[in-house]
């Protein structure tokens, strides 16, 4: 297999665990307080909207051609980094809101 297969493999393979883990924070986000939910929910937003961006440059990859891809590659990777920033601030978001609610059950 080529070089440009294997890195859409991949790549789609962690667009696939971020769609799966984003469902699980919005399930935790609903759970968590009205506040902490307006919060979460605008987060969450971006995430999908994140999520979107990868697909389309990795669509763009598949259509491009064997030389063009790589120039393309600079682009997931950086969709790619801020998507990974973003979903660990969320995840970490959620972990306070947990703890937070935990703090509020026990008082």
């Amino acid at each position: 297999m080529d070089d440009k297969k294997l890195y859409q493999q991949k790549m789609q393979a962690q667009l696939d665990e971020w769609k799966a883990d984003l469902g699980k924070l919005k399930a935790k986000a609903s759970s968590a307080g009205a506040d902490a939910q307006l919060e979460l929910n605008e987060q969450l937003q971006e995430l999908e909207a994140k999520i979107e961006d990868g697909k389309a440059k990795l669509a763009a990859i598949a259509e491009s051609g064997e030389e063009a891809w790589e120039s393309l590659k600079d682009g997931v990777e950086s969709a790619w980094g801020s998507m990974r920033t973003k979903m660990g601030n969320v995840m970490a978001k959620l972990k306070d809101k947990d703890g937070e609610s935990e703090t509020e059950k026990g008082a």
